[in-house]
């Protein structure tokens, strides 16, 4: 080649690597969103090496669930953007694609198809509820993409959706056992039972809270059911004033939509006895619809996020959402969104590698993880995590701490 033309070339390279090194010429994540979103956003990435690593994150922002799933979404951005600051995962940002599925099964089967489809994530987190696991979760099993929960319970999905699932909280049939335990001690051995027919979780929770309450020695006086999004609550309301004598406590099995509404009703027709449910009462929606009439209410849970816990992760956790936010978390989901982005960030930097199948692996090999919400094992026996319970009352208007419960017998799932 004559000089002239080595003198071009020289003079290509020069342009080529000043353009490289220009402001912006990095990849980056899409900026953050307000603090309760309600449209697709991203959590922000720092510059690391690499592209970001593509999480979705897919969540009810809107509807009847967004009580529980805006604070879901807001713990695991907080969670991500932490992540980031301390220098990503295996030297890349991770990039958090938080999607509004709208309450609705369909449009979260729609909105996983894209995020895997479209926006090519390496995994997805989300969801607080079992029928929008079932609509979503058949995608990514077929896809071969990791997905962890964030709040269903039901410990019949990994069965139902298949090996690429995981729970990041405990299962309905765990925190069942513990809440008839608990109620059949402290309040007596009759209990009434109310559940919505139409709900994955409210049915297997109805079922599991039967089976250990009865076979602790209680009886089940009266059974009854509802529909999701039912407002008026009368009929039921008739037969358990019917009764010749009423029970010990009542076990409503119910969606946060339904909880506030359920429990004021049941207060204006004089039924003040104790109101027991499970982790679909930690809504803000229980005090702000019941008021007052939401004393005398226990539920279980995953844990009471105060800002003077005994638990320094609790601690920690409610200050660095209280800055970022303004306010403590509403739910109690805000911490599981924040462990699940914890533990899935975990399980890449085990893997070495985005590949599905190798984050599924590295998963299964998490043990004592430490979370806000409890400490997290998997197997590949087993894709849920056998944590503690935490029982809440409801008592001056705040929730309280009624118990710490680990269950002394668990119903089979």
């Amino acid at each position: 080649m004559r000089p002239l033309r080595w003198f071009g070339v020289l003079f290509l390279i020069l342009i080529l690597a000043a353009a490289a090194c220009a402001p912006g010429a990095a990849p980056t994540a899409a900026p953050t969103g307000p603090a309760a979103p309600a449209s697709p956003t991203a959590a922000p990435a720092t510059p690391a090496g690499g592209a970001p690593i593509r999480i979705g994150a897919p969540f009810n922002l809107t509807g009847g669930m967004a009580s529980i799933d805006v604070p879901a979404a807001n713990g695991a951005r907080l969670a991500a953007e932490e992540i980031n600051a301390a220098g990503g995962v295996l030297g890349r940002p991770i990039e958090l694609l938080i999607r509004d599925t709208k309450t609705d099964p369909a449009t979260a089967a729609t909105v996983v198809t894209q995020l895997i489809e479209q926006d090519k994530v390496v995994a997805v987190i989300g969801f607080n509820d079992s029928d929008y696991v079932l609509a979503a979760g058949p995608i990514c099993q077929r896809a071969g993409v990791p997905f962890i929960t964030v709040g269903a319970t039901s410990p019949r999905l990994p069965g139902q959706v298949g090996d690429m699932l995981f729970l990041a909280p405990f299962g309905d049939n765990v925190q069942a056992a513990v809440g008839a335990e608990f109620a059949f001690e402290k309040f007596g051995k009759t209990a009434y039972l109310l559940w919505d027919k139409g709900a994955e979780y409210t049915t297997v929770l109805a079922k599991y809270f039967k089976e250990r309450f009865t076979e602790l020695g209680g009886t089940i006086v009266l059974e009854d059911t509802y529909q999701s999004g039912d407002k008026d609550f009368s009929a039921q309301i008739a037969k358990v004033k019917a009764l010749p004598q009423q029970p010990a406590f009542y076990y409503i099995s119910a969606l946060p939509d339904d909880v506030g509404t359920i429990v004021k009703q049941f207060r204006n027709a004089g039924i003040n006895g104790p109101i027991v449910g499970g982790d679909g009462y930690d809504t803000p929606l229980l005090l702000q619809v019941a008021g007052p009439a939401a004393e005398n209410v226990f539920f279980t849970t995953h844990s009471l996020l105060t800002a003077d816990s005994p638990n320094e992760r609790v601690r920690k956790f409610v200050a660095a959402y209280k800055q970022k936010y303004g306010t403590e978390p509403e739910a109690v989901f805000a911490a599981l969104g924040y462990d699940t982005v914890y533990v899935l960030a975990e399980a890449i930097r085990r893997a070495g590698s985005t590949d599905g199948q190798a984050i599924k692996k590295a998963l299964e090999s998490i043990r004592d993880f430490p979370a806000v919400t409890g400490v997290i094992n998997y197997s590949p026996q087993s894709h849920i995590p056998q944590k503690g319970v935490t029982v809440i009352e409801v008592k001056g208007g705040k929730f309280t701490l009624a118990a710490e419960r680990v269950p002394q017998k668990v119903p089979a799932p």
